[in-house]
C-alpha cells in the first residue's frame, strides 16, 4: 500500500531554517505530482507548495521566496526547505500525492523564540 512518511520537523527560533523530508513507498514516484500541506491548531489546513513531474512548482503566497518544494526520484523523497521561518509558519507539515487520498501522518514544526 502507499505509504508517505514524513520527518524533519522541529522547534526552531524565528528567522532560522528546518528541511522537511517525505519518503514515499508503494508508488511509483517519479510519475507522481506532489504536493505540501499544513495545519495549524484551530485551523484548516492549507496548501504550501507543488511539485509536479516534469518538475514545475507553486507555491502559497504566504511562503513564496522562503520555501523551496524539491523531489529526489531516485529516494523516492520529497523536500520542503524552509528559510527565514516566522510564528505564523507553526504548523503540522503533511506531505500528499497531489489530487489523492494519499497523506502522511504529518511532523510538526514550531517557531518560537
Amino acid at each position: 500500500q502507499v505509504q508517505l512518511v514524513e520527518s524533519g520537523g522541529d522547534l526552531v527560533q524565528p528567522g532560522g531554517s528546518l528541511t522537511l523530508s517525505c519518503v514515499s513507498s508503494g508508488l511509483t514516484f517519479s510519475e507522481q505530482a506532489m504536493r505540501w500541506y499544513r495545519q495549524a491548531p484551530g485551523k484548516e489546513r492549507e496548501f504550501v507548495a507543488h511539485i509536479g513531474v516534469t518538475p514545475g512548482t507553486i507555491y502559497a503566497d504566504s511562503v513564496r521566496g522562503r520555501f523551496t518544494i524539491s523531489r529526489d526520484n531516485s529516494k523516492n523523497t520529497l523536500f520542503l526547505q524552509m528559510n527565514d521561518l516566522k510564528p505564523e509558519d507553526t504548523a503540522k507539515y503533511f506531505c500528499t500525492v497531489a489530487r489523492s487520498t494519499y497523506w502522511g501522518q504529518g511532523t510538526q514544526v514550531t517557531v518560537s523564540a
